[in-house]
């Protein structure tokens, strides 16, 4: 297979490659041998995957190649390698969590996520590198190493999801799965230059992930493009409340009403943004005017409130999932200097300050509720850096003083988590130095039919969801 050819292929978006697969055009055997091949080719340059499923995804594809040909197509996903974040049990499988206190677990049974995707028909690639225990957003793992960023090896590829986003910007697979605690879905997804969503709270089940904070933790696709996270959640989602509109990849162009109303928050999500992503942002919000989007003003009045409350509530839910298992304190010498800080500060915490933080966030929570009843969407920016390089720790924003490059980039994300609201970012734009910036979408509650349509209406106004890493194949060179 000459280059061009592979790219091409490894590049198909889900549903260009499902459409393939139906007439015969191609065949998953294809599919999975030019992303192993990738695989094989970049993976430990950029430090992705953990566990490769060479043999399994070979044998399952070959099951997926004969039940196809005599038509029996289960959907969309079915011949589609992907990936899954370590986090999610695998039946027979090791599951490391990104963590040394786990690196020999391997699961009896398969997380929910996964046996979804397997009746779909999706094949599994293998588990992508993570931040241990998910209870980090730059991706670095003190065990595994750091998840590089594709566009610039020497940067994190965001966290917790870091391993995710960057096989699905570097085709060593379709798409991949991940969980959102404070935004490991949408950090990676925005500095890797791919979409990333994390829906409605309670849609997708958890059961089977080795949990972070249960309040706040989602899971959710990594893809490509807007359509493909559709498809992607129609596999992994439950039911949706009575009344609410179920997505649907086939009519999701069709579902923009002509005027919609998209929320500008600027008291908190413009405070303190570098001016790059700033001008990208309001660039994407003339598109939207562009295509019927009135751009509101909404007030968050007590969304100041969230970093402390955000913060208290997770490192006690975090704590005591890892007292109850009888990790620490009892194997603490065997976590990462980092994830051992955060359970120390849950084991001394007061419960009277849990509780604080619980009626914090459904405060927060009814103000997000207000402003969505105003408008359809909130707009954003994802995060308010660029990818920062591998183990820097301070940061300065907008000419402002430094703070931790972590809180910065959770800082816009995790006002979804600790409402549960549906949220997605979309690629925007790049920095003069060739960066990704995402662009976020927070829509109502059950709504995910409306965000996603909002999304995909602004991604085909557009082309930066079109662009590669210029790093991964000499053929990329000048995508800028």
């Amino acid at each position: 297979m000459t280059p061009g050819a592979e790219f091409e292929l490894a590049f198909l978006s889900i549903e260009e490659a499902a459409r393939l697969l139906r007439r015969r055009e191609i065949s998953p055997v294809e599919l999975v041998d030019v992303a192993l091949a990738r695989i094989e080719r970049w993976s430990a340059d950029l430090n992705v995957y953990l566990t490769v499923l060479a043999d399994a995804a070979r044998k399952q594809t070959k099951q997926a190649e004969r039940e196809i040909r005599r038509g029996k197509i289960r959907g969309p996903l079915h011949g589609i390698p992907i990936s899954l974040k370590d986090n999610f049990w695998t039946r027979g499988i090791r599951t490391t969590a990104g963590s040394k206190i786990l690196a020999e677990f391997v699961p009896d049974k398969d997380s929910g996520a996964a046996k979804a995707l397997a009746v779909a028909g999706a094949i599994l690639l293998g588990k992508t590198n993570m931040h241990e225990f998910a209870y980090g957003i730059t991706g670095e793992n003190p065990h595994y190493g750091a998840s590089r960023n594709p566009w610039a090896p020497e940067r994190i590829s965001g966290g917790s999801s870091g391993g995710s986003a960057v096989a699905v910007a570097t085709g060593m697979g379709f798409a991949s799965v991940g969980t959102d605690t404070g935004g490991s879905i949408r950090i990676p997804a925005a500095l890797s230059g791919i979409v990333g969503l994390k829906p409605t709270f309670g849609l997708v089940s958890v059961e089977g992930v080795v949990p972070l904070g249960v309040s706040f933790d989602h899971v959710g696709p990594l893809v490509r493009n807007v359509t493909d996270a559709c498809i992607m959640l129609e596999a992994i989602a439950g039911p949706h409340p009575k009344g609410a509109a179920k997505p649907n990849h086939k009519t999701l162009g069709k579902n923009l009403p002509r005027r919609f109303r998209a929320g500008w928050p600027g008291d908190f999500f413009f405070e303190r943004v570098d001016p790059e992503i700033r001008g990208a942002i309001e660039a994407a919000a003339k598109t939207l005017e562009s295509l019927g989007g009135r751009i509101e003003e909404v007030a968050l009045p007590r969304v100041a409130e969230l970093a402390e409350s955000a913060t208290t509530i997770v490192v006690a839910e975090a704590n005591h999932y890892h007292e109850s298992q009888g990790y620490f304190p009892s194997h603490s010498e065997d976590y990462g200097s980092d994830v051992r800080g955060h359970l120390e500060r849950g084991h001394n915490l007061l419960a009277v300050d849990y509780f604080r933080g619980i009626e914090s966030k459904r405060r927060i929570t009814e103000d997000f509720e207000a402003a969505l009843e105003k408008v359809d969407v909130i707009l954003a920016p994802t995060s308010p850096i660029s990818a920062p390089p591998i183990g820097q720790t301070q940061i300065q924003v907008a000419g402002e003083r430094e703070t931790a490059v972590r809180a910065e980039l959770l800082r816009l994300t995790r006002p979804s988590n600790i409402t549960g609201l549906p949220a997605i970012s979309i690629p925007c734009g790049f920095t003069t130095v060739g960066l990704p910036i995402g662009l976020q979408l927070i829509g109502r509650r059950w709504d995910e039919a409306q965000l996603l349509s909002i999304a995909l209406a602004y991604e085909q106004a557009t082309d930066w969801h079109k662009r590669r890493p210029h790093l991964v194949d000499s053929i990329d060179v000048g995508v800028y």
